[in-house]
């Protein structure tokens, strides 16, 4: 039988033998958890944009020169936008048309802000295959429905921007935008 002495002496070790296994699991549990992030860290930087995506992510516009019935094509992402000031003949125009007989069905309304209806902003990129399409600068095709006009395949869109005729499946696509100022406006 052993004694008092030696059966604590045996637990003792016993104890310490635990406690370096566990202090060996904590630690290589550690060591391994500091690698992970050592490696996942620069794969989740290297995904966040460059800075010159940043700069492109939005742009400001000053509408101030654009006389009612006059586009403006910029750009903004590496692609056009058309910022045109319509009319009001051209408001009551696209205003008349019935909404149920258009391919992708929008008002103007629904195409521009509250107050600011005569300032239609699309991209300009057409949505059939992706040409731009005339009809910002002056004596360029706008098509039969006084808008835009593909030169590509021939689609025509009104002057909202909705597309009345041709391949194209959807009206111009209107970005996002708001009026930083009565005369600027920031996309994107």
């Amino acid at each position: 039988m052993a004694t008092l002495e030696e059966t604590n002496a045996a637990h003792g070790e016993v104890n310490d033998s635990l406690r370096r296994r566990d202090f060996i699991n904590v630690a290589a549990v550690s060591f391994a958890g500091v690698g992970a992030v050592a490696v996942a860290l620069p794969l989740v930087t290297q995904m966040s944009p460059s800075a010159d995506v940043l700069a492109l992510a939005s742009t400001e516009v000053d509408i101030s020169k654009i006389a009612p019935g006059q586009a403006i094509k910029t750009s903004w992402r590496k692609q056009p936008v058309f910022v045109r000031n319509l009319t009001p003949a051209e408001i009551k125009a696209a205003n008349a048309v019935d909404v149920g007989s258009l391919r992708d069905p929008q008002t103007l309304a629904e195409r521009t802000k509250p107050g600011k209806e005569n300032w239609l902003i699309t991209l300009g990129v057409c949505t059939h295959l992706g040409c731009i399409p005339l009809g910002t600068g002056e004596g360029e095709n706008k098509g039969p429905f006084g808008g835009y006009f593909c030169p590509c395949h021939g689609s025509a869109y009104d002057t909202a921007a909705r597309i009345r005729q041709g391949p194209a499946p959807l009206n111009l696509q209107v970005p996002d935008y708001v009026f930083t100022s009565p005369t600027v406006v920031t996309i994107g």
